[in-house]
């Protein structure tokens, strides 16, 4: 059985990782660069760097923390925010990063999952999903969770998928920063849908929110508050996870 991905991640907004609860009220959390490079050295098996407002500020991802990043760590990383060309992604990918996260510009042009797949490798490619439940299924939600579309998720995803994305990073909206758990239906409906790896993302406050999401059938999850704030260390959670069957890489 593949060892199970603990990913810690980082939304940057101005230069600065910040976290906030169902994408708002963001504070300050630290450096990209500085907190990378401790995620790295505890024990992280991959990153995820999110620059979150660059699609609502129309700009593209700052290269240079990208360059930053990787000139610091060794370990895979994905960046996402504001990719709306196959040329963005090139020029991420030759600053260091492993792989991209796109979404909202995936949504108005899904041609564009295609195309990046095509010319860089499906395992370069992440389709992250903001998905919310509305009383009649989940939504897609782009520009940071700020507009809700017409796409349900669960049919975008399994779309994705077809387009030749690596990957889907699942975030939940509802459970996003409440530190109360994963979002286990949406979660299970979408391992149960699909055959591609699955980020579990939104609502990590203890080890056993991580152990719920990963039986559920997510490969990795996604973490914020419980690292940042030093609630757990990653190998606190490792450890943790490996008492319950769950098979993790360790230092």
């Amino acid at each position: 059985m593949l060892a199970k991905r603990i990913i810690p991640c980082l939304d940057v907004a101005g230069g600065r990782v910040v976290k906030g609860v169902h994408f708002v009220d963001l504070k300050d959390a630290g450096d990209p660069v500085e907190l990378g490079g401790r995620y790295y050295r505890e024990g992280a098996d991959e990153l995820v760097f999110l620059d979150i407002t660059a699609t609502v500020e129309e700009r593209k991802t700052v290269v240079d923390w990208v360059k930053r990043v990787a000139d610091s760590i060794f370990i895979p990383f994905t960046v996402g925010g504001g990719i709306s060309t196959v040329a963005q992604v090139y020029d991420l990918l030759r600053a260091g990063a492993d792989k991209v996260s796109i979404n909202s510009a995936a949504v108005k042009n899904p041609e564009l999952l295609g195309e990046a797949s095509r010319a860089f490798g499906s395992q370069c490619i992440v389709l992250a999903v903001d998905a919310k439940w509305t009383g009649a299924g989940w939504k897609v939600f782009v520009s940071g969770g700020r507009i809700e579309t017409a796409r349900d998720a669960l049919e975008w995803i399994r779309q994705g998928e077809e387009l030749g994305v690596g990957e889907i990073l699942l975030t939940s909206m509802d459970s996003d920063g409440t530190q109360e758990g994963y979002d286990l239906k949406l979660l299970g409906a979408v391992t149960a849908s699909i055959r591609i790896p699955v980020i579990a993302s939104g609502g990590a406050g203890s080890p056993e929110h991580l152990l719920e999401a990963l039986r559920v059938g997510a490969d990795a999850v996604l973490a914020a508050s419980i690292f940042h704030y030093d609630r757990y260390s990653i190998a606190q959670v490792k450890d943790y996870l490996a008492e319950n069957s769950i098979p993790v890489r360790r230092n």
